[in-house]
């Protein structure tokens, strides 16, 4: 199917594959491993780390990120190995494990997802965090890694979200911590409906019409920009678009769709980002302009300007990432259910402080730092 012919609201069309028995069998078994391997790496790895945090919140978080980066290269596996979907990377040449804010557009549900797939390739898998909404932090087993990765939840409602995101932004300020922090702008994925409600407020406004993307808000970029800006060394603007078909989560699962994904990277030096708020909120609208077009273009063309600046993902390399992940799954989950009763403890304790701590957004602070707080009052 020639995308030349298609808007990027492909979602009405056949899937790329068909939903045959063997890829609903592959597909649920592929589930069951990511949710026992998450379990097992959540409840004995979060503890140490959460010990190793009373002591150094910079060595708990590299702790989190090795072991949890881990079993993240599970997803591009799934991806590009199993599912054998084409993930294209176009545009700038970016370099390995700089400190970034992302901004993407948000054509579907699974695109922060695909953001792995950048950053398997550059060794910051394990950096990644996500501005998401709160509702997401409830999911069972994914929410608690989206609290121990520390993603920043919000309500959409800036009263709200305001002096949660600037608290947590100011502990990622120390340029020793790797950090892509990405943002969706939007603050919704896009659908028909939201981007004709988008354009009559863009009309009553004097704002930009766009077509392929909604318009941006600005109020948690510009925060993001505000707090980091000095230990940041870029930002990334990605532009993702897909052939054959919008995918959801289980299009992914089950191996189904997208048969494409394409990935536009263009690097913005932070000093080519104004320091006002009103000329940096301007200049995200002129990004998504130029975004609106680049989207446009591919509609036209299938593909994006300066394709080939990533290579393809090592096979073996992940098959061996893989095969520890799930060997060290193994290991625990004989010690949970066929080793000693202090295991099973060890299991019922971690999951009570993982269930505590991501729904009341507790994450301990070193003991030095409490105790110089109280020596201070």
């Amino acid at each position: 199917m020639e995308i030349g012919s298609q808007s990027l609201d492909s979602s009405k069309e056949l899937k790329h594959y068909p939903l045959t028995p063997f890829r609903i069998v592959r597909g649920l078994i592929c589930l069951a491993v990511y949710l026992a391997t998450a379990s097992m790496f959540l409840v004995y790895f979060v503890p140490p780390a959460m010990l190793v945090r009373l002591f150094s919140v910079h060595y708990s978080r590299k702790m989190s990120s090795y072991l949890f980066g881990m079993w993240l290269g599970l997803w591009p596996f799934l991806f590009e190995k199993i599912n054998g979907t084409k993930v294209t990377f176009s545009g700038d040449r970016i370099p390995v494990e700089e400190r970034v804010l992302i901004i993407a557009n948000h054509r579907t549900e699974v695109d922060w997802m695909y953001m792995w797939d950048l950053a398997i390739r550059k060794g910051c898998l394990g950096y990644l965090k996500y501005v998401l909404k709160r509702s997401l932090m409830k999911l069972p087993i994914f929410g608690w890694g989206f609290h121990i990765l520390e993603f920043i939840p919000v309500h959409r409602n800036w009263e709200v979200d305001e002096p949660v995101m600037r608290e947590m932004l100011s502990t990622f300020s120390d340029r020793r911590d790797p950090l892509w922090l990405a943002v969706f702008p939007e603050g919704t994925d896009y659908t028909k409906e939201k981007c004709a409600k988008s354009q009559k407020f863009a009309n009553e406004n004097g704002l930009p019409v766009l077509k392929n993307v909604l318009l941006p808000k600005t109020r948690g970029f510009n925060a993001c920009l505000e707090i980091l800006r000095g230990s940041l060394d870029a930002v990334y603007d990605v532009t993702i678009a897909y052939k054959n078909r919008l995918p959801t989560f289980l299009d992914n699962v089950f191996g189904v769709d997208p048969s494409e994904v394409h990935m536009h990277i263009k690097r913005i030096p932070l000093d080519k980002i104004p320091l006002s708020e009103e000329e940096s909120s301007a200049w995200l609208m002129n990004e998504f302009v130029l975004k609106d077009k680049l989207l446009t273009d591919f509609i036209v063309n299938g593909e994006f300007p300066d394709q080939g600046t990533e290579r393809e993902l090592s096979t073996a390399k992940c098959a061996a990432n893989c095969a520890v992940v799930i060997a060290v799954t193994i290991v625990f989950t004989f010690l949970t259910f066929f080793s000693a009763v202090w295991f099973k403890l060890y299991v019922v304790l971690a999951c009570l402080y993982l269930v505590c701590a991501s729904s009341l957004n507790f994450r301990p602070s070193p003991l030095l730092d409490t105790f110089v707080g109280k020596k201070s009052l």
